[in-house]
């Protein structure tokens, strides 16, 4: 098996074995149980193909306007890759133009392929990244320049989060 069909077998059993549909960040721990509100199959489905895909790009370099990975991506363009690539969905523009488009999800409802915001340039919707599962995302930051993950729960991006929002509904 070569390197990237390793990585996408490993990516894919990582996230079967996270729980990919977990429950949303802050949810109770332990036996408290959350009853999120369910969504159709077709929506459940299309989040997972965008957060397989988004898992794909982990370790690909970071550049400033940049829209493919063979070149490097900022954080839209990821999220417009990812988007156009698992769904032919197309999300174009700055994190901004893209949070105005789509539904706003409440944590309740946030589910694996739904976009998180971020205000981390002193400016709303700053930053973007896919939501994969169990409080944790995939995006394209200029610090340490490579795609990875992140928690939701992280001081840094808990205190900076600004929304969710769905595309696929």
């Amino acid at each position: 098996m070569n390197v990237p069909s390793m990585r996408i077998v490993l990516l894919a059993l990582l996230l079967a074995g996270c729980g990919l549909m977990s429950g949303p960040p802050g949810a109770p721990a332990g036996n408290a149980t959350v009853t999120p509100v369910p969504r159709p199959a077709a929506a459940v489905e299309k989040g997972r193909e965008v957060a397989l895909y988004a898992l794909g790009l982990i370790d690909t370099g970071y550049r400033y306007g940049g829209k493919n990975p063979s070149a490097g991506l900022d954080c839209s363009g990821m999220v417009s890759h990812v988007y156009a690539a698992a769904l032919g969905l197309k999300l174009t523009g700055s994190a901004a133009d893209i949070a105005r488009m789509g539904q706003p999800v409440g944590l309740d409802r946030i589910r694996p392929g739904d976009l998180v915001f971020f205000n981390t340039s002193h400016r709303p919707h700053s930053h973007v990244g896919i939501y994969i599962g169990d409080d944790r995302f995939v995006h394209a930051p200029k610090a340490n320049g490579r795609v990875r993950t992140e928690s939701l729960k992280q001081h840094y991006f808990a205190s900076r989060f600004e929304e969710a929002r769905s595309y696929l509904d």
